[in-house]
Order: C-alpha cells, then sequence, then structure tokens
C-alpha cells in the first residue's frame, strides 16, 4: 500500500513537472519609454536656443521633440495652430509610459510686439494656466519653465526686464501644482556671477570688433552693404546652447526626480 502511494505521489510531480516545462513562457513587456516635448520661443527653439541641446541630453531609449519657435508668445503660438500639434501628440500617447510638456514664454509677450504681446495681467497669465490644464487634461505631465535671462549688462549689472513674466509663471505653476523651472533666476545668477565677457561668448556670433573710424560715414552710419552682426543678447550658438540645457536638465531633476533616469550622464 505504501509502495503505490510513493509511485502515484511521484507520477503526480512528474505529470505536474511536464506540465509546467510545456507551458507557454511569456516574456515581460519592455517598459515604455517616456517622452519629452519642448514648446516655447527663439531661446528654446533650434538655431537659436537651448532646446536641442536638451534633447541632445536625453537617452536614446525615449523621445524628445523641440517644437518651440522663434517669435512666439504665449499667445501667437497657440492663435497660429501650432499647439493643436501638442495636443494631437497627446493624444496619441498609447506608445508612451509619461509625457512630459515643458512650456516656456515671455520674450514675446513683453509690450511692443504687433500680434505677439499679451497683456501681462490678464492674457499671459490665462494662457499659461490654460496650457497647464490642457496637457493635464489630456494625460500630460506639465513643467512650466521661467524664461530665459538676456545676457544684456549695464554698468556691471546684467538687466533682468523678464521678471513680471517669470513671476507670473511661478505663480501659475503653485496654483496649478505643477513643476516649475525657474530657468529665469538661475540664469540670471549664473549669467551675472559670470560677467559680460564670458556671457558674450553665448551668443550665435562673437560681437563684432569695433569699427574702424574709416570704415564709418559721416554720419556713423555703416558702410552700404557691411554684413549685419548675428551677434545679440539674446539667442544663443552652441556654446551657450549646451550650458543651459545643462541648466535646464538639472532643474528638471531636481523639480521631477522620477525624471533623472532620462538624462544621459553629465559630461565630465
Amino acid at each position: 500500500m505504501i509502495t503505490r502511494l510513493i509511485l502515484a505521489a511521484f507520477a503526480s510531480s512528474v505529470a505536474t513537472s511536464a506540465t509546467l516545462l510545456s507551458a507557454p513562457v511569456h516574456a515581460a513587456e519592455p517598459a515604455k519609454p517616456a517622452r519629452l516635448i519642448l514648446v516655447g520661443d527663439s531661446t528654446m527653439a533650434s538655431n537659436s536656443g537651448y532646446g536641442d541641446a536638451f534633447c541632445a541630453r536625453v537617452h536614446r531609449a525615449n523621445t524628445c521633440i523641440n517644437l518651440a519657435k522663434g517669435g512666439r508668445s504665449s499667445g501667437s503660438f497657440r492663435a497660429e495652430g501650432r499647439w493643436d500639434e501638442v495636443e494631437g501628440l497627446l493624444r496619441g500617447a498609447a506608445a508612451y509610459s509619461t509625457t512630459y510638456v515643458l512650456i516656456q514664454f515671455g520674450h514675446n509677450d513683453q509690450p511692443g510686439k504687433p500680434g505677439r504681446s499679451t497683456d501681462l495681467a490678464t492674457e499671459f497669465p490665462a494662457n499659461m494656466t490654460r496650457y497647464a490644464q490642457e496637457v493635464k487634461a489630456l494625460g500630460g505631465i506639465p513643467v512650466l519653465v521661467t524664461p530665459l535671462t538676456r545676457r544684456s549688462f549695464k554698468d556691471g549689472v546684467l538687466q533682468n526686464n523678464l521678471v513680471p513674466w517669470a513671476d507670473v509663471i511661478r505663480a501659475t505653476a503653485r496654483a496649478q501644482q505643477v513643476a516649475l523651472l525657474d530657468l529665469n533666476a538661475d540664469s540670471f545668477a549664473a549669467v551675472q556671477a559670470m560677467g559680460s565677457e564670458q556671457a558674450d561668448t553665448f551668443a550665435v556670433e562673437p560681437p563684432p570688433a569695433k569699427k574702424d573710424a574709416a570704415a564709418l560715414t559721416a554720419g556713423n552710419v555703416e558702410v552700404a552693404g557691411a554684413a549685419k552682426s548675428a551677434f545679440d543678447y539674446t539667442h544663443l550658438g552652441p556654446k551657450g546652447a549646451a550650458y543651459f540645457a545643462d541648466m535646464v536638465v538639472g532643474e528638471m531633476k531636481k523639480a521631477v526626480p522620477v525624471s533623472a533616469g532620462l538624462f544621459i550622464a553629465p559630461r565630465p
């Protein structure tokens, strides 16, 4: 009797093992990549801002799309239909674990820019609030970014006339309980500390050399046909783009710690 019980138990064990061995093995599904979408003006856009350099710091396993465009404000970006593209991308987000939308405006919202300016007290805060709410409604994660500082010094002091717009974005981030990258404060502090000479090397082109008096007309006007310099105190060449991209990556890691793994290790 005991022998029969032992043999039966052995047979059952063998059958169970065979069943387990023959059962199909399902491989774990690979983790979905994350996606970052950049929305803003020329200081974030390709060829004039830090956006492409920022995307270059994102692991290739993830996706980074730079939709920033020069000359756009919080109002004109939407009016031109560019925000429709962002919403379309968010509706097609099933392939991604998370979509972060970094939104930076302010430069072109300032007065005196027809078709772009927005009212600081009413339109600008309403626009930034609406962007944040619509990203959340479509399942994305909004990240508001205060505007990159200009690099214009006066008597050794860096000028920052973008503070009122930065303040609105800070208040909007608090009210909407969304992440904030305070690029205006951080870039202002860094540029003030480095001084105008080093800050000038961040421009698209080096500052023009002092004009030879012989190359000027009596009215102190440049000779006709002389090439206009691409140097200014707002837009970024490769050096400036790399510097501020690193800054934004650092701010992103602090403001959204879970995003830290999306970026490649910093350069030595």
